[in-house]
């Protein structure tokens, strides 16, 4: 064996043996040393054993990482093809960096940091943001209280009209979804928020009562913000005493009112406006009464019946059942909002603010009630009667029977 054939062959053995040098698998992130570099390729040298070469379309990252390299710098470059025609291993930067920015927001999820942020577009789901080349979104959900999109009706223009403000403001976010397989990452600006909040919400307990303003009222309640800031929701059955079906009709934008809290959840702070407000229900018995007539305004016509008002504080249902002594097919056609009524007060539950209401007339029982002493006294007297009729039908009888002995000897 020549001396050259030696040599090939201990190279041969030095690259099979692992010892030494194992060769990467396709998609393995190796390092790898700058033999030089220009702008269509850069050559690494791999482990003084292997030649790779990133070049094309894999040059190219946006990372400032890969934009002044110079000779003799170490780099990391992905595997993309173990051997290219001139048996160099084929490299990749482009996946190098995606690989790096993936790890790199895994990072920043399990340690919970906080990121300022441009918001780069908006759609109506949410904003688009970048962390490095990544392109993340941020959901409405995840937006603090303060820009969240209350917009009436949940027109979803209107919705994206409100986001688009916030294109190219910064914000305060954490990453809690990444998923590298699927290229997708959520932030929140709710998480980064909800730290100081949890401090600002801790200095508060159930009972404390505060002054706010109306900042946003929806279908479902009102919110207010009091103490710099905080903000908290008085939901529609909190608002007043009495039913309401638009919270609008009781409270607007920019109302100073005074408030409860009545509930603290994790951040999230409920409060109630109608219990700083005597409750109207507690002397209702003495308003009115079981039996008698009152006037009401109807509100509401429901297929189960008719919602009244009966003065500011105190509305009533008269369900469909006490609305016609016949079957009712057609509510409508007994009433309409702002009808007014004469109504019968059916029944009065303080404890549970409810008050029933009937058209029906009680005349069905009050002639049952007249019926019933008529019946009992035909049942006392009866016995009597029948017994003194059969008296005088002896007496009558006893006489014609004497008659008829003496007209028979005169025969």
């Amino acid at each position: 064996m020549s001396d050259k054939d030696t040599n090939k062959s201990d190279f041969a053995k030095l690259i099979s043996d692992s010892q030494y040098f194992k060769l990467p698998k396709v998609g393995e992130v190796i390092k790898g040393k700058v033999i030089n570099a220009s702008k269509s390729e850069v050559r690494l040298d791999i482990e003084g054993v292997k030649t790779g070469i990133i070049r094309g379309r894999e040059l190219y990252n946006e990372s400032e990482e890969y934009g002044h390299l110079k000779a003799d710098d170490i780099i990391e470059a992905t595997v993309i093809e173990l051997e290219n025609e001139n048996g160099e291993l084929e490299l990749s930067f482009r996946f190098a960096g995606q690989q790096k920015a993936w790890n790199y927001l895994k990072e920043l999820m399990t340690k919970g940091e906080v990121l300022q942020i441009k918001a780069s577009d908006a759609n109506k789901g949410g904003l688009m943001v970048k962390i490095g080349h990544i392109t993340g979104f941020l959901p409405v959900s995840q937006l603090v209280p303060e820009h969240y999109p209350r917009v009436e009706g949940g027109d979803k223009n209107k919705i994206l009209d409100f986001l688009k403000k916030f294109v190219g403001q910064v914000l305060q976010v954490k990453v809690i979804d990444v998923n590298e397989a699927d290229e997708k990452l959520i932030v929140s600006e709710k998480a980064a928020w909800a730290e100081a909040q949890e401090k600002a919400v801790s200095k508060f307990k159930v009972g404390d009562k505060v002054k706010g303003r109306i900042t946003a009222v929806t279908d479902f309640g009102a919110f207010v913000e009091f103490d710099n800031k905080m903000e908290g929701l008085v939901h529609i059955s909190e608002i007043a005493w009495q039913r309401i079906d638009d919270p609008r009709e009781f409270v607007k934008v920019g109302d100073m009112v005074d408030a409860e809290i009545i509930k603290i959840e994790g951040t999230k702070i409920f409060l109630s406006i109608k219990k700083l407000k005597d409750d109207p229900w507690k002397d209702i018995a003495k308003k009115y009464k079981i039996g008698e007539m009152v006037s009401g305004k109807v509100l509401k016509v429901n297929p189960f019946g008719l919602f009244v008002e009966l003065d500011a504080d105190i509305h009533g249902l008269a369900h469909i059942s006490e609305l016609s002594d016949k079957p009712v097919n057609d509510i409508s056609e007994i009433a309409k909002p702002g009808d007014t009524i004469k109504f019968r007060v059916l029944s009065v539950e303080p404890e549970n603010h409810r008050l029933g209401l009937s058209l029906k007339t009680p005349k069905a029982k009050e002639e049952k009630t007249e019926k019933e002493p008529k019946a009992e006294k035909t049942t006392k007297e009866e016995k009597a009667e029948k017994a003194e009729g059969k008296e005088k039908k002896e007496k009558v009888a006893k006489p014609k029977a004497k008659e008829t002995k003496k007209a028979k000897a005169k025969k």
